[in-house]
């Protein structure tokens, strides 16, 4: 594994593109926080160890734990999941923005995982409801989605209210996408002031170090060198952009391993396995630094 970007103290911090919150969004959010908080499931705190990576990238994550949640006023058909820790908090949130299928089983594993560290865990459904099953399925619902960034921005911005409104959420808020959701997560931060943390795995980057001056927090990268999509020579040019335009990031390209290696490790357990571990921590030190932790 090698590290093309380190990490710099001096971060550009760029004037606030947020659209302001209106009334009524505050107001539905708080009667459906009202309705549904009485029966909301939790999950224990249950932290990996120094040697461990979560069940759910292993395969072995078992049924969810968390629930549904519609979240995005201005779109009912856009169906959450939100895994929430026990306790009374306050907790540091993620949003997590799924890969091409749509926020799959695997994803709500995945967001009961960051429970368990602590953390308010919202998947983001992009798709409105609907996964894909095969690359047509995939590509079709990526097309139609990345054909309205607007909605795509709205849809996160939604997201980030609804955590900034619950009483148990601290009001550090990080995102973390994977494949077409890592490309997002990048194209949110760059869109929007509203969130503390990026984490992007495997997705499309940029390199004009121009457009990076817009962002305002530390940037996570995790990429394959067996990922032809995303081919190192993309990585090296996105952590220069990133250090041209002062912002500290932790991007690391992993030897050995492809696409999509760290959400499903399961797929090469012997190669994957490693890389996957060394990638888990460097994200639990990230969002550390950038989200804190729970105040129990």
């Amino acid at each position: 594994m090698r590290n093309p970007g380190s990490r710099d103290r001096d971060v550009v911090r760029t004037a606030p593109l947020r659209a302001p919150s209106t009334a009524w969004w505050g107001i539905l959010l708080l009667a459906w926080m009202a309705s549904s908080s009485a029966t909301e499931p939790t999950i224990p705190l249950v932290p990996t160890g120094s040697d461990e990576i979560p069940a759910a990238i292993r395969g072995a994550g078992g049924p969810p734990r968390g629930s549904a949640l519609q979240y995005h006023a201005g779109n009912p058909a856009a169906r959450g999941y939100i895994a929430v820790p026990a306790g009374p908090g306050p907790f540091p949130a993620v949003i997590l923005i799924h890969e091409w299928d749509g926020v799959v089983e695997r994803v709500k594993q995945t967001a009961d995982a960051f429970a368990a560290e602590g953390y308010l865990a919202l998947a983001a459904d992009l798709y409105n409801g609907r996964t894909g099953s095969n690359r047509e399925e995939n590509l079709a619902l990526v097309r139609e989605t990345q054909a309205d960034p607007a909605a795509i921005i709205a849809n996160l911005e939604a997201a980030v209210h609804y955590l900034e409104a619950r009483s148990d959420a601290s009001g550090k808020i990080g995102t973390i996408g994977w494949c077409f959701g890592g490309g997002v997560a990048l194209s949110f931060a760059l869109g929007s002031d509203a969130h503390d943390a990026t984490a992007i795995f495997y997705g499309r980057l940029l390199d004009d170090p121009k457009r990076m001056q817009h962002l305002h927090h530390e940037i996570y990268g995790t990429f394959a060198r067996g990922d032809p999509g995303i081919p190192d020579v993309q990585v090296e040019a996105f952590a220069t952009a990133l250090h041209k335009a002062g912002i500290e990031r932790d991007i690391h390209v992993y030897d050995g391993v492809q696409h999509a290696f760290w959400l499903y490790v399961d797929r090469d357990p012997e190669a994957n396995s490693g890389p996957a571990l060394h990638a888990w921590q460097r994200l639990k030190a990230y969002l550390t630094r950038t989200l804190g932790t729970a105040e129990q």
